[in-house]
């Protein structure tokens, strides 16, 4: 009883048994992933008690934050509880004001945390890990195997208490700034704005193949489009895309529509890798 009335008195909705249903509704949610929204679909299911303890008064915005949380995403499993917990914290204390602060900051966010989950937790320990369990099994120790697994559960459970790290300082930072929730939506989506810019020209990989002499002199078509502007083309193709599935194209359809052209482009020598 206690407890629920600290819960109220600090201004939130959910208590530690919601957020720990969310956690591990987590383990399986970030197992599933699609092409068209990544882990989005499997996300909604992973939050939606909490969503709707959060709406529980409110079925048009549960359904417009159901509706948000559908958008594209997609991050290294082990870090995705940081961002999942802090944005159900702001959801919480801003409700559908909070929406697009909501969505920026996933945006901003996925990229720049599955760096470093993927170079980490996915390279780094598996390979010197794996190494040594190696080495030592060659000479009959079982050691480093034993090791391995320990870390590997470590890190498994490790999740947890980011899940928890992260809504806590999801909590914190809005309650600091309860006052200026706008400012924060606007500072998150410049950061989300900028880092979906970094992202587009160094990932995309579109240039021309075409060369153009004139007069001994011989300069390549990307040469001339990175005088105007480098990146100009990724950034076209990624405008042209998003434009397209803004017109209810499917994403397959895409997929396959770029690597067709991608495969005459190169055939005919019009593009390269």
């Amino acid at each position: 009883m206690s407890k629920e009335k600290n819960t109220i008195q600090e201004g939130r909705v959910l208590n530690k048994k919601d957020i720990w249903r969310a956690m591990r509704r987590h383990y399986l949610a970030i197992s599933t992933y699609n092409y068209d929204s990544g882990f989005a679909a499997t996300l909604v299911w992973e939050l939606f008690p909490a969503l709707s303890k959060i709406y529980k008064d409110d079925p048009d915005g549960l359904q417009a934050s159901i509706d948000n949380q559908f958008k594209f995403y997609n991050c290294n499993p082990w870090m995705s509880p940081i961002i999942t917990g802090a944005t159900l914290a702001v959801e919480e204390k801003g409700k559908t004001k909070s929406l697009q602060a909501v969505q920026d900051l996933k945006t901003a966010l996925m990229g720049p945390f599955s760096g470093i989950g993927d170079a980490l937790i996915w390279v780094l320990f598996p390979t010197v890990l794996g190494a040594i369990a190696a080495s030592m099994g060659k000479h009959g120790n079982s050691i480093g195997m034993w090791i391995y697994f320990a870390v590997y559960v470590l890190f498994f459970f490790l999740r947890s208490f980011l899940y928890k790290v992260g809504y806590e300082s999801g909590a914190t930072l809005m309650t600091s700034m309860s006052d200026k929730l706008s400012a924060l939506t606007d500072a998150v989506s410049v950061l989300g704005i900028a880092v979906i810019g970094a992202i587009v020209p160094s990932t995309v990989n579109f240039k021309l193949a075409l060369k153009f002499s004139q007069a001994g002199v011989s300069l390549t078509g990307q040469q001339i489009l990175d005088q105007i502007m480098p990146g100009l083309l990724p950034v076209l193709l990624t405008g042209l895309l998003y434009w397209m599935l803004k017109k209810g194209r499917k994403m397959t359809t895409l997929i396959l529509m770029v690597i067709v052209i991608a495969m005459i482009g190169a055939a005919l020598g019009i593009f390269k890798a």
